[in-house]
């Protein structure tokens, strides 16, 4: 992977959508750092499925970059089901005055995050190898934000993440453009957990010849989550709210 080329490419992407503002030297290094450490390990342990420069850049970083917009100066994000760190180590990248939190049951991804941290000192990252109904055990409503990417249809995917989230903090689902259908049958539920549906974003990200269709769907908590969600995974996914 090619430094030179990779970083022209990563902030031709960012400006064509619109959020170069959010690059700077030092994040479009960081990117590329992390970028070749991700195509590097994946030679020997499974991490992601895209590895190419152009997929890289837009299914992973602008992707993840896209919500950005949305998560308030200061806050303490977590990331649930964050597989290699998506969004989570780009945000923390690019956003530098987040506290942000990995989350993820499957031990090598949360290892290869705690890596690039370390490699990359990216000292506002944290990551955590847990399973996310239990971790909620000692973290409920602690976070100002939770988010989530592609982990479950969003009427399982509330359960999981809506817990986590302070009474005033955002829950924010990064789905694909078909997610209207997901909303309405969560809607229900999601008012169980404490929480409402604040925003709906729709927008096309491209990268050169390349483009994906994206939503960001924003839900607000309002109240406390009653203490029986989230319940056991299994009875989440066979009866979900």
């Amino acid at each position: 992977m090619e430094r030179q080329c990779f970083i022209k490419l990563l902030c031709k992407t960012f400006e064509e959508n619109e959020m170069e503002d959010l690059l700077d030297d030092n994040s479009a290094e960081l990117l590329y750092r992390f970028a070749d450490l991700l195509v590097e390990t994946n030679e020997h342990t499974n991490l992601t499925a895209i590895t190419d420069e152009k997929g890289i850049i837009l299914k992973h970083f602008a992707d993840s970059a896209a919500i950005s917009r949305y998560i308030p100066q200061g806050a303490s994000v977590l990331d649930v089901g964050c597989g290699a760190g998506f969004p989570s180590v780009p945000l923390a990248i690019i956003r530098r005055d987040l506290a942000v939190t990995s989350l993820d049951s499957t031990g090598k991804k949360i290892d290869f995050v705690l890596s690039a941290k370390g490699k990359l000192g990216i000292d506002n990252l944290n990551a955590v190898c847990a399973r996310a109904e239990e971790c909620v055990e000692q973290n409920r409503e602690t976070y100002d934000v939770c988010t989530s990417r592609a982990v479950a249809r969003l009427n399982i995917l509330s359960e999981l993440c809506v817990p986590f989230v302070k009474v005033g903090g955002l829950f924010v689902a990064m789905k694909s453009d078909k997610g209207a259908e997901e909303a309405a049958e969560a809607e229900e539920g999601i008012k169980k957990l404490g929480a409402t549906s604040t925003e709906t974003r729709a927008y096309r990200l491209i990268c050169e010849e390349m483009a994906i269709d994206r939503e960001i769907r924003i839900y607000n908590k309002i109240s406390s989550t009653p203490r029986q969600y989230p319940r056991k995974y299994s009875q989440i996914l066979k009866k979900p709210l």
